[in-house]
């Protein structure tokens, strides 16, 4: 009989397609997303979704109770950086009391195992490129302090409940499931590649890049863009790591090569065949100059090889999704 696995978000961009990779290696699993920034037509008719939110206890205590639930995969996060700047409560009400109560249903329930969706974000301004495992993490914003908080949050509950867990620091998630089955949707959409291609589509006149003065060699920022399966795969190995009886841990995982935006808007050129207009606009607060991950550590110890190390393949799966879903989930 399938492992049944619980994937909180599992209605989100990066939710759903862990759904499809677990569903695709044979376990059995259980959604929980209260669409606030998921969508319902993302959710995999082959899992089983409840449709609520992991604040809530009592919801929680129902899931587990009615299924046999042995690991939970944590994507259930608020996480526009802007956004959290302008409104700090909302995030750590939705990010940090949802692990609590997700942990206290866990432990009530005797589950021990958890993969959690951590981020970038949590080093701020990183002080070296790449970006290790053991850098100093220094967030920035609130989005990336909500994170860190529950990363602190899962050390505590492992010493004092033995509930083991790994965190798993994304850098740029990026494409979509290679048939454009699923893909990204967000509202509204901050990330680049989605950004890039709406304007390839027409949806408006020009991409505006923030900044050109960046310490970077064409002066806009470089960013380390990691492809959503690959991402999936990671949490795969990190439960079967935790389920052999290894200890807690943290990993990065990015693609360990950067990529500035004009050579993504470049790349994104090449594979859509189109124009792209682009303009300059003053740079953003917050912004790092370089981010790239040093992903060596997720590779050694879990195993983990991305199979997708081509900029062009990434965004050709997200262009294969825009082509098929031009108004994303609303298309269907």
């Amino acid at each position: 009989m399938a492992e049944t696995i619980m994937v909180a978000g599992g209605a989100g961009y990066i939710g759903s397609h862990m759904v499809h990779q677990l569903i695709t290696d044979g376990y059995d699993v259980v959604i929980v997303d209260n669409l606030s920034t998921g969508h319902r037509k993302a959710v995999n008719p082959q899992a089983r979704f409840y449709e609520g939110d992991t604040r809530d206890g009592q919801f929680l205590d129902e899931v587990f109770t009615k299924e046999n639930i042995t690991a939970v995969i944590h994507m259930d996060a608020f996480s526009i950086v802007p956004e959290s700047v302008q409104n700090p409560l909302k995030y750590f009400d939705n990010n940090v009391i949802g692990m609590i109560k997700l942990f206290e249903a866990m432990q009530a329930h005797a589950i021990k195992y958890l993969v959690f969706s951590s981020t970038a974000a949590t080093f701020g301004q990183p002080e070296q490129s790449p970006v290790g495992d053991n850098s100093p993490q220094k967030p920035i914003n609130p989005y990336g302090e909500s994170k860190l908080m529950m990363e602190q949050m899962m050390k505590w509950v492992d010493q004092a409940y033995g509930i083991k867990s790994v965190a798993l620091r994304y850098f740029n998630a990026a494409g979509a499931l290679a048939d454009g089955s699923i893909g990204e949707d967000h509202q509204p959409e901050t990330h680049l590649i989605p950004i890039i291609l709406r304007t390839a589509m027409g949806e408006q006149d020009k991409l505006k890049i923030y900044g050109n003065d960046y310490q970077t060699p064409d002066g806009t920022n470089v960013r380390d863009y990691v492809h959503i399966i690959d991402l999936a795969q990671a949490h795969i190995l990190a439960l079967k790591y935790l389920q052999a009886g290894n200890p807690s841990d943290a990993f990065n995982l990015g693609s360990s090569h950067g990529f500035s935006v004009q050579e993504i808007l470049q790349a994104a050129r090449t594979v859509t065949n189109k124009e792209i207009p682009a303009e300059f606009a003053p740079r953003r607060g917050g912004d790092p100059d370089i981010l790239v991950a040093d992903s060596s550590r997720a590779k050694k110890v879990l195993g983990w090889k991305p199979q997708y190390d081509n900029i062009h393949d990434i965004i050709q799966t997200a262009w294969t999704w825009k082509q098929k879903h031009p108004q994303g989930y609303q298309d269907k």
